[in-house]
């Protein structure tokens, strides 16, 4: 072999040693508001930490940001002062139950909800410059199908729809997955069944929508599980905490923890699809195909 041959060979060694290593991405997000996407979020994070899982979770409902309030957090900056240079991204981020971090958004600024081109760019940058070890990216989304949300979605190496037995919630869950398949190409999504009252409900809800899918959409949808209606759940909103933290042995926590342990066996993106600066580069990718091309929902 070549001296030059050897030390490509050398170079390219160090540089995978270097490489940090896989960030997964789960992106939480819901066809209608009001089914507990965000406290869905909130307690798949603190359950992975639960389990030495370092997660960072972003507040990506940039105008209407509320994971703060579900944690009794009383941020003094958020990504709007990331966004106007005032402070960095590891500046704003907080400190939350089992060494969860936060990313919180701005809440009530409607311009957070309208982001340029210039300003989405900026974030992604902040995003790109995340130091420290980390193992989970989780995004809790808007609800809807906004320009926002669908970036996010689109860049997330995995989606987790939520939905609960409403016919507006599965309807617009549809909506949503049919989106992100005929105009993104997304093809795999997870499906959460919220605030179930029985058993079985959470996997009625998710046939419901399998059999449309499969009916007129070129896409996988795998259970993920249920979260069952539960007055604990409801106390821990109350007081501002996770309930895997406040009522860990609630049927809710459990539930959550179940599903935060699934996801250790999801498989990993291989190569750079599993890094977060490739999560950083799709994101922009996303924002600026939608800048140029809006999406549209077809009947």
């Amino acid at each position: 072999m070549l001296n030059s041959d050897r030390y490509n060979d050398q170079a390219a060694g160090l540089r995978r040693m270097a490489q940090p290593r896989p960030v997964r991405v789960i992106a939480v997000t819901s066809g209608k508001g009001g089914v507990g996407k965000t406290n869905v979020s909130v307690n798949l994070a603190v359950a992975l930490a639960q389990i030495n899982k370092q997660v960072l979770l972003m507040d990506a409902d940039l105008g209407l940001a509320n994971v703060d309030v579900l944690l009794g957090l009383n941020p003094a900056h958020n990504l709007s002062h990331v966004l106007n240079g005032e402070r960095s991204l590891e500046q704003i981020i907080l400190p939350g139950p089992a060494g969860l971090r936060i990313v919180p958004a701005a809440s009530g600024i409607q311009s957070m909800a309208q982001l340029n081109t210039m300003q989405i760019a900026g974030l992604v940058h902040a995003f790109s410059e995340l130091s420290g070890n980390l193992d989970v990216l989780m995004i809790d989304t808007a609800a809807g199908i906004s320009g926002n949300v669908i970036n996010f979605t689109r860049a997330a190496q995995e989606i987790v729809v939520v939905v609960c037995d409403e016919p507006s919630s599965i309807t617009d869950a549809y909506a949503l997955i049919k989106l992100l398949s005929r105009e993104h190409g997304r093809q795999r999504f997870r499906v959460l069944a919220s605030m179930t009252r029985h058993p079985g409900e959470g996997r009625e809800l998710f046939m419901k929508l399998v059999r449309a899918s499969d009916r007129f959409l070129d896409v996988v949808l795998e259970y993920m599980g249920a979260v069952p209606h539960d007055d604990d759940l409801r106390k821990a909103v109350q007081r501002q905490r996770a309930a895997v933290e406040m009522f860990p042995r609630s049927h809710a926590a459990l539930a959550f923890k179940e599903m935060a342990r699934s996801t250790e066996r999801w498989p990993m993106a291989a190569g750079p699809s599993g890094q977060l600066e490739f999560f950083v580069e799709r994101f922009l990718r996303a924002r600026y195909s939608t800048v140029m091309s809006p999406p549209e929902v077809t009947q």
